[in-house]
Parts: structure tokens; C-alpha cells; sequence
């Protein structure tokens, strides 16, 4: 029995936890999984008692709701993203495997039938968090979702927009999204899907087999490179994408 007054999240006493999550299970309205986000994974801290509604939402992923289940699912992985940060709750991973395993066996078999593209792409962070994938279980649905990263140049420093979807592929300095006029970009450059390497092939080759293809195409440009418009340096997305990750929690 999970004794919640004594558990944190971010704004105190988890004890009114048991509470929303009754809500959720008999009123599935999105304002409340807003609600049980911020308290449990604000701004992408968790807290112990995120670790506690594991079980919960392990649950609630099996649920023939599929909006309750993706939901469920997505907070989930964004909870196990942050397993490695300070938090008081001890050995996750081992102390919650069986959750741990059972949210994966779900997100697998949504992964399978989800027909829109920004559900996919969240549901394929969250499997990345569950399997302890550093980085991109916080930044793959971030990108692909907004079509853009933004990263720093790693010749001059400056900040630079890379650019995926329907404005194009391509890398700049300047704020293409409110300029009237034409701005100086360089072209992405995709790796060939035989070229890719790591967590670059396998999330292309995940992708192809649930009939992804738009979402497999992108990952050629997310690990592909790029050039800065500013002093004509060459680098790949990834490792930009990486590295402010990296900068980010320091």
C-alpha cells in the first residue's frame, strides 16, 4: 500500500494523488492529466512520488481507452526519463521492473496501430524511457514533433534552427518562422538508411516496420548533418541535439 502523504512531488505532499488519479480513471478530461504532469513531471523533474503512480499508470496503459492509454504511456516515459536524476526514490529500475517491462509490452504493441504521426513519434519516446535510453527519450518527439531543433553551432557557437517538415529541411541563424523576407540557410544532408548507425537504425528500422514511412524519412535528416550559414561548419544533428541535452542538465 503506497503510503502517499508521505511522498513528494512538485508541489509538496503527494497525498492528494490517490484523489486525481480516481478522476482521471472515472473522468478522462485532458485538464486533469494536465494536472497529474505538472505535479509528477514538471518541466521534466520528477519526484518520488512519480515513481509511486508507476503501477497505476502500468494499469491504465492496458486500457481499451486508447487516448487514456497513450496518455498514460506518455507520462510514463517522460517519468523514466528522469530515472537517473536526483530523487530520492532509490533503484528505480529495479525496484519497479515488473511496471518497467509491462509499459513496454504496451507501448510496443500502441506503437503498432497508431495512425497519427505525433502520437507515434511520443509513443516512440516513451519506449526509449522505459528502455533507459539516454537523450532521446527527452528530445526525439520534441524535434520531430515541432519540425525543428534548436542547437548551437559547434564552430561559432551561435544558435542555430534545424528545420524539419513542411517548410523544408535545412539549417539557419535566423528566425524563418516571423520573417517576411528570404533567409540564409544550408541544406540538411541525410544519411543513407544503410548508413545509419546505433539508435539511428534502429529507430529508422522500428519506424519502416509499423508503416512510418514519413517519420523513417525524417530520422535520415535528424541523423543526418549539417552546415552552419555562418561560418560553414559541418555537424551532425545528433550530436548537436546531444550536446544540448548535455548542457542542459548541467
Amino acid at each position: 500500500m503506497t503510503d502517499w502523504p508521505q511522498l513528494s512531488h512538485a508541489y509538496g505532499s503527494a497525498e492528494d494523488i490517490p484523489a486525481l488519479l480516481a478522476l482521471i480513471a472515472s473522468e478522462p478530461e485532458p485538464e486533469l492529466w494536465n494536472d497529474l504532469w505538472s505535479a509528477l513531471c514538471h518541466q521534466g523533474t520528477v519526484y518520488p512520488a512519480s515513481f509511486a503512480a508507476l503501477p497505476w499508470l502500468a494499469d491504465m496503459a492496458e486500457s481499451e481507452d486508447r487516448e487514456q492509454a497513450v496518455n498514460a504511456l506518455g507520462l510514463a516515459g517522460a517519468i523514466m526519463a528522469g530515472a537517473e536524476q536526483p530523487h530520492e526514490a532509490r533503484d528505480v529500475r529495479t525496484r519497479h521492473s515488473t511496471e518497467i517491462a509491462a509499459l513496454l509490452a504496451s507501448v510496443n504493441r500502441r506503437l503498432r496501430t497508431a495512425t497519427d504521426r505525433t502520437e507515434y513519434v511520443e509513443l516512440l519516446e516513451s519506449m526509449l524511457g522505459f528502455e533507459g535510453v539516454a537523450g532521446w527519450s527527452e528530445d526525439l518527439a520534441w524535434g520531430i514533433g515541432n519540425e525543428e531543433y534548436e542547437v548551437s553551432c559547434p564552430g561559432c557557437e551561435t544558435s542555430l534552427f534545424v528545420v524539419l517538415g513542411e517548410r523544408g529541411f535545412f539549417c539557419t541563424s535566423e528566425d524563418y518562422a516571423l520573417s517576411d523576407g528570404p533567409v540564409e540557410t544550408r541544406p540538411l544532408r541525410p544519411t543513407s538508411p544503410a548508413d545509419l548507425q546505433a539508435i539511428g537504425s534502429r529507430l529508422h528500422g522500428i519506424a519502416l516496420g509499423d508503416g512510418q514511412h514519413e517519420v523513417a524519412h525524417v530520422l535520415t535528416y535528424v541523423f543526418g548533418n549539417a552546415t552552419c550559414p555562418d561560418c560553414e561548419t559541418d555537424f551532425s544533428v545528433a550530436d548537436r541535439v546531444g550536446a544540448g541535452q548535455q548542457a542542459a542538465e548541467q
